[in-house]
């Protein structure tokens, strides 16, 4: 369903990106935490918008089956069936 919109495509290829920009500066080996707040940065700074540890409600065809929070949302994108 989501994989057809160019939209979606588009983002997920600019935080793809951004995300390659940050392993290859700082190469492997450090805890996750580091990586996400590079990331976030990387991300800012390709123009995108970002909130850290957002809470969202996740349905499944149309019924609420949990919530989660997301490390990392660019631009207020989320989506569940």
């Amino acid at each position: 369903m989501h994989a057809d919109n160019p939209c979606l495509n588009t983002l997920s290829g600019q935080v793809i990106g951004c995300a390659f920009t940050v392993l290859n500066a700082l190469g492997a080996g450090f805890l996750e935490k580091v990586y996400e707040n590079a990331l976030a940065l990387e991300v800012r700074a390709a123009g995108l918008a970002v909130v850290r540890r957002q809470p969202v409600r996740v349905r499944y065809r149309e019924t609420v089956v949990g919530d989660f929070v997301v490390d990392l949302m660019v631009e207020n994108r989320f989506w569940s069936n």
